[in-house]
């Protein structure tokens, strides 16, 4: 069992950054591939980025690649989305999430551990 809480959300002009952060409960989540999602109003999950657990391997969304960059720090049990560049179409509601599948998947019903969720509001 994994419990996820995310945090760092907020409001921030485009073209500025935010960290989103995950903390994640439990001694095996050094073994999980954790992934962040995002969610519009009106709009279905979709994925933004995955890291696998060695932290080797990572995927991103086209829309986002070379603006965010996903990273773990298992020591403390934490995953991180560094969103830079923001534009106002990367608002949405944020979400870790946790799966035992080996590398970093896109494929959102293979994570099993979600969090509540983390607004971003991006002005322009």
């Amino acid at each position: 069992q994994v419990q996820l809480v995310e945090s760092g959300g907020g409001l921030v002009q485009a073209g500025g950054s935010l960290r989103l952060s995950c903390a994640a409960s439990g001694r095996t989540f050094s073994s999980y591939t954790m992934g962040w999602f995002r969610q519009a109003p009106g709009t279905e999950r979709e994925f933004v980025a995955a890291l696998g657990w060695s932290g080797g391997s990572t995927r991103y969304a086209d829309s986002v690649k070379g603006r965010f960059t996903i990273s773990r720090d298992n020591a403390k049990n934490t995953v991180y989305l560094q969103m830079n560049s923001l534009k106002p179409e990367d608002t949405a509601v944020y979400y870790c999430a946790a799966t035992r599948a080996m590398g970093p998947t896109r494929n959102t019903p293979s994570y099993n551990y979600w969090g509540q969720g983390t607004q971003v509001t991006v002005s322009s």
